[in-house]
């Protein structure tokens, strides 16, 4: 009986981190409608704006920067450390929501960017303090609970292409009205329901002096190499794969706008389901085995996507959705590597470079991957650009799996 009496204590609380992190992830989901909302509605918006090709990255690249921005300014100033991060959460969400509908009063090309970026270092109040969040309820599962984050990250960053499939019209403004509206509920969630679990981290300090212990510690900087090679890969493919996509179902001669907006959801949401084996994999075998086998996988597809390119159109997705599930995989296993690998003293700086650099990157995958595929004629060929990127972050975290360091991370399985 006493055992009894003792195990319901537990089986409470392991209810109740399930039911904050079920929460948690839809708050997730709904905010970040946001981050692409523009993305999916590019062709309507270069049109009716008059946006040339440099503009037209930048609708994608200024909620890259702003991000980068974002998350540098709450680390100097230890903003999570001064701010519930419930209130924190549901006020970046809000005005994030705020930022993206302003997109209906017509800004102008510079005013859509300037709208972005200031999108973009909202988010930064969002999703790295929900990972922050997580961790603090999990230290079983926790791989498994962070991947669940990531994958709302990425269903949310999907849901503006369901929403442009949806429309009716070419109109874009139920797009951006439906992005914005879910990310104000995404708001109110955050402050009803998020609350921290009972395993906290101490403050999660960003001393600049510390940087270049970053760079000089090897299973620090093969860990970041890693980072670095996903993030070149990961967002250049969900920025340009609806181009890619409308490239290729014109070159089947099948589907419409519509067809290619819903395909790319599918392929950018079933991203959820390779977060979530990607967690459950580096909680069980490690995390360089699960990080190098995701970018083995979605290197490889990269490179296949040119030869499915004009079909059958069941080989051109079977290939897309497996590269989304792995593309986004292993994101969240970066991370927790660094803070294993890191001195306690400096987790919050290897992180804050780690972030910073690896969202800076993006902006240049971002910025060169449609030059590319003007340069070389065409679509079909474009996403090679992108295969060196797990290249190399395999490389590096192979490397990494063979040094006595990385007995440190999940919990000696590497």
């Amino acid at each position: 009986m006493s055992a009894l009496n003792d195990s319901r204590p537990r089986m409470a609380a392991d209810t109740e981190r399930w039911r904050l992190l079920a929460l948690l992830c839809l708050a997730v989901v709904l905010s970040l409608t946001t981050w692409f909302s523009a993305t999916a509605i590019l062709p309507e918006l270069k049109q009716e704006l008059g946006l040339g090709p440099s503009a037209e990255a930048w609708l994608t690249n200024g909620v890259q920067l702003g991000f980068v921005i974002g998350a540098l300014v709450a680390s100097l100033v230890n903003l999570p450390d001064l701010v519930r991060l419930s209130r924190l959460m549901a006020v970046a969400a809000l005005v994030a929501a705020l930022a993206n509908a302003s997109l209906l009063l017509h800004p102008g090309p510079g005013g859509v960017i300037a709208a972005r970026i200031m999108t973009g270092m909202a988010l930064a109040g969002v999703y790295p303090p929900a990972l922050k969040l997580v961790a603090t309820w999990f230290t079983r599962d926790r791989g498994l609970a962070l991947g669940a984050v990531i994958g709302a990250l990425t269903i949310g960053s999907a849901l503006p292409h369901l929403f442009r499939a949806a429309s009716s019209t070419l109109d874009w403004r139920p797009v951006v009205a439906a992005a914005s509206v879910a990310t104000a509920i995404g708001a109110l969630l955050f402050l009803l329901f998020a609350k921290e679990g009972p395993y906290p981290f101490g403050k999660a300090v960003f001393e600049p002096s510390r940087i270049g212990q970053v760079f000089r510690e090897r299973p620090l900087l093969l860990a970041n190499l890693g980072y670095l090679g996903h993030m070149w890969e990961l967002y250049a493919m969900w920025a340009w794969l609806l181009a890619y996509t409308r490239a290729a179902f014109e070159a089947q001669a099948i589907g419409t706008a519509a067809a290619a907006s819903l395909a790319t959801f599918f392929v950018v949401a079933s991203g959820i389901l390779g977060c979530l084996l990607g967690g459950y994999l580096s909680d069980r075998i490690g995390r360089t085995a699960t990080t190098a086998g995701m970018m083995i996988v979605s290197g490889g597809c990269a490179l296949l996507m040119g030869f499915v390119f004009a079909g059958p159109l069941w080989l051109f997705m079977l290939v897309a959705v497996v590269w989304g599930m792995s593309v986004i995989g292993d994101s969240a296993q970066f991370s927790a590597a660094v803070t294993e690998l890191a001195d306690r003293r400096f987790v919050g700086t290897a992180l804050s470079v780690q972030l910073g650099a690896g969202f800076a990157l993006t902006v240049l995958a971002i910025w060169l991957t449609p030059r590319f595929a003007d340069l070389i004629g065409g679509w079909r060929w474009a996403l090679l650009l992108l295969v060196p990127g797990p290249v190399l972050g395999t490389i590096a975290m192979l490397w990494l799996r063979k040094l006595p360091e990385s007995v440190n991370m999940a919990g000696g399985l590497r």
